[in-house]
């Protein structure tokens, strides 16, 4: 078969398979095309709803299928790795889906939160642990924060959303979470609040000051006295230290 004419059967295959509906098939045996229509399907299907527990759970079957059979019909992804079909159905929700009437209003940040731990299980981000001195003062020194801890903050209580309870209308107060990978490379989650938030962003971008100096930065935006801000963060970054969070300060070049 000419290279032209066996590119054109792969795209009449690979368009019938995304949507069978409309699709035309190709000039293959039915029960050959339909074995191909249910591997690609299922396939899909069973990894988006094990990384999409919670979601799925909020759908009934008719408009799940119907989501998912969008996604494989509409989106197309980026990567040929099967297990970041996570991302780019999520790609798909945040970019390219129309709200429907049976999508929860918390449809993205539900489905965000849930990728995120899947992407921080699977993450090989890693920090060479001579760079780092578990025990050291962090006031003093220079806090390193987990590459597998991220601060996020959204509209609805992601952590808290299930089939019992689906909030129809964003509460006044943000929701903000560290979800984190702890020593034991189990993903965890805390709740947090904006200061605490906003510490930790500081704190990612510094590799320069050390934990008091960025405490006292952290005064100065909240207009809080320093002494008070000092007393409670202190507490706060052996907290973040015990859960993983906070890995210990930077080793000076001099330490070794």
């Amino acid at each position: 078969m000419p290279d032209s004419a066996l590119r054109s059967a792969q795209l009449t295959m690979a368009a019938h398979l995304r949507d069978p509906d409309q699709a035309p098939a190709p000039v293959v045996e039915e029960r050959r095309l339909q074995i191909y229509r249910d591997l690609i399907y299922n396939n899909i299907e069973n990894f988006i709803s094990s990384g999409f527990p919670v979601l799925r759970s909020l759908y009934e079957d008719a408009d799940w299928h119907a989501l998912v059979r969008a996604f494989i019909r509409d989106h197309r992804c980026h990567t040929p790795l099967f297990y970041e079909i996570s991302q780019e159905f999520l790609a798909f929700l945040m970019e390219e889906h129309e709200q429907r009437p049976c999508d929860p209003a918390f449809l993205t940040e539900l489905a965000h939160y849930e990728w995120v731990e899947l992407a921080l299980d699977i993450a090989d981000d890693a920090v060479v642990p001579d760079t780092v001195d578990a025990g050291a003062d962090l006031l003093a020194g220079i806090p390193v924060v987990s590459p597998v801890a991220w601060s996020l903050a959204y509209r609805f209580p992601v952590h808290h959303i299930g089939p019992d309870n689906r909030p129809l209308a964003a509460p006044d107060a943000p929701t903000y979470l560290v979800v984190y990978r702890d020593r034991d490379d189990s993903v965890r989650f805390m709740e947090s609040n904006a200061a605490t938030a906003r510490l930790l962003e500081l704190l990612r971008d510094n590799d320069s000051n050390s934990g008091a100096t960025v405490l006292g930065q952290l005064a100065g935006e909240l207009g809080l006295p320093q002494d008070t801000v000092l007393d409670f963060g202190t507490e706060l970054l052996d907290t973040l230290r015990r859960q993983s969070v906070l890995l210990g300060a930077r080793r000076s070049s001099a330490s070794g």
